[in-house]
């Protein structure tokens, strides 16, 4: 018995069904069906990096670590402390508005770097998640062609069944 429908009639249907599908475009069916549809984000991001982005993502790693923050508080209490002690005369005297300057100068720069590099790892997660609906999308294919392929098993074993009974009846 011939399987009733194949890979290429359920892309068919699922074409012909485009209100439903409106975001499938055909190649990405004839991509899901015929070959390995999951790809690493990592490496599909990677190949569009520029040298600032590269920088982006080095810079965000850093100073949202420990390390950072012990740096800078270590270097404001040595700040501090210097134009506190009266060893030598004080270039930035108390309420240390060099420092606060420089602070405000250092978060209006890691801001907008910082944002990027959370803009860059946003379309990595899109990417992810197009590459999980792209897997879902041919699971859901593959499993309803093994439903169609089990329902025309069990028809045949029904066909086979009757025929047997049939036999053994004519042999009574």
């Amino acid at each position: 018995m011939k399987n009733k429908y194949s890979y290429k009639e359920i892309t068919k249907k699922i074409l012909e069904n485009k209100e439903e599908f409106d975001d499938i475009q055909e190649e990405l069916i004839h991509e899901l069906i015929h070959g390995k549809v999951s790809e690493d984000a990592n490496t599909v991001d990677e190949n569009k990096l520029s040298i600032g982005d590269k920088m982006a993502d080095k810079i965000s790693s850093f100073v949202g670590s420990w390390p950072f923050i012990i740096v800078s508080v270590s270097l404001i209490i040595i700040w501090i402390i210097i134009n506190i002690s009266y060893i030598i005369k004080p270039f930035d005297p108390f309420p240390f508005i060099l420092l606060n300057l420089f602070l405000s100068c250092v978060a209006a720069i890691q801001a907008p770097i910082i944002m990027m590099s959370q803009n860059r790892e946003g379309d990595k997660d899109r990417i992810k998640a197009r590459n999980d609906y792209k897997v879902n999308l041919k699971s859901e294919i593959i499993v309803e062609d093994l439903h169609l392929k089990m329902d025309e098993i069990i028809e045949s074993q029904k066909y086979i069944m009757e025929k047997i009974n049939r036999l053994e009846n004519e042999k009574k």
